[in-house]
């Protein structure tokens, strides 16, 4: 594989960092304003030092920037998410483009473009960004990057349930800046089927075939921590919330799941009680969450990816990262439909 530039912004952890390096892709900038999210990404990418990283997108002079071949950004999704628009409903705020703290980031995208004008991008976010606000909000971006920019667009939602244990569907949009054949068609998904992968292949075993890592797991059998359990009084909670809904025709609440099984999506706010995701334990009493290395392994992070944050904060960021086996499948779709058009130049030479 040729070497091809890119930047990321909004990197959180570095789910496209890792797709994109895997194909030959060489970073030349990077942008995050979580100081604990710059912590993560800097132990597993210390290379970052020799080119500028960003912290504020809305500081970003779009001058600064490294010329890329190709610009990726998983830009904040809570203005558009079902949960994050119904908290915003509900305090009055203000939400998707009209969010100023976040919505409204999108433009700051537009600008890095107009200026910068990669030969491709790649954005991801919630699948609810395609229908937010009667599907004006969506409209509004591709009309930005087509009319206003002039990128030739394409846009899916793709489940993650294929590459790891987790229904995770997310919005991709794939720009380029001349007349290139790509299709989403083109694109390798994994189809979900019964050789897709289960929770057992991310959960700690706890029976000595794995090294433990304190404090996720400990001792001669590599246990999962008790910390990680739930307590009596929270279990006994989350079971009478459910009850309550339940009886009110609701589905809300807390989701119990085994090795078997495939996992509700993993949100930021898993560090609260991680009711989404609970794990049995059989015949050991309560049940408990996820580690952050498994929430890790749930996301297709490499098994060598250091998390050197609190578990609040970890849980934090693999709920907002990108899965890299889907980044990487839809990067390699592009590069491949960039090598085949001629006057694209090196950035599309991908085997």
């Amino acid at each position: 594989m040729s070497e091809f530039t890119y930047v990321d912004f909004f990197a959180g952890v570095g789910g496209f960092r890792i797709a994109a390096d895997s194909l030959g892709g060489n970073c030349v900038g990077t942008c995050e304003w979580d100081r604990h999210s710059r912590r993560t990404y800097g132990v597993n990418f210390p290379d970052h030092y020799h080119h500028p990283f960003f912290s504020n997108v809305r500081d970003v002079n779009e001058k600064d920037i490294p010329d890329h071949d190709v610009f990726l950004a998983g830009f904040p999704c809570q203005p558009f998410s079902l949960a994050g628009v119904s908290k915003k409903n509900s305090l009055g705020r203000k939400h998707g483009l009209d969010d100023e703290e976040q919505g409204n980031l999108f433009f700051d995208i537009v600008r890095i473009l107009k200026h910068k004008r990669p030969k491709a991008f790649l954005l991801e976010n919630v699948k609810n960004l395609r229908s937010h606000d009667g599907g004006r909000t969506f409209n509004t971006m591709m009309e930005s990057l087509t009319s206003t920019l002039g990128y030739s667009c394409h846009s899916t939602v793709i489940d993650a349930k294929g590459w790891v244990p987790q229904h995770r569907e997310r919005t991709f949009i794939v720009g380029f800046d001349s007349s290139v054949d790509f299709s989403f068609e083109n694109v390798r998904i994994r189809k979900f089927g019964p050789r897709s992968p289960r929770l057992s292949r991310i959960l700690h075993p706890e029976d000595g075939s794995e090294i433990a890592e304190p404090p996720y797991t400990a001792g001669t059998q590599a246990e999962v921590g008790k910390k990680y359990i739930l307590t009596t009084h929270l279990w006994e909670y989350l079971r009478e919330y459910k009850r309550k809904h339940a009886e009110a025709g609701n589905g809300f609440g807390y989701s119990l799941m085994n090795g078997d099984d495939v996992a509700r999506t993993l949100s930021a706010r898993y560090h609260k009680d991680g009711s989404e995701i609970l794990i049995k334990r059989l015949k050991r009493g309560n049940p408990r969450r996820l580690t952050p290395r498994e929430c890790a392994r749930l996301m297709g992070f490499p098994e060598k990816f250091r998390i050197p944050v609190s578990d609040t904060q970890a849980y934090r960021q693999f709920g907002n990262a990108v899965v890299p086996g889907v980044a990487r499948s839809v990067l390699r779709a592009m590069l491949s439909s960039m090598q085949a058009q001629p006057g694209m130049g090196t950035c599309a030479r991908v085997s």
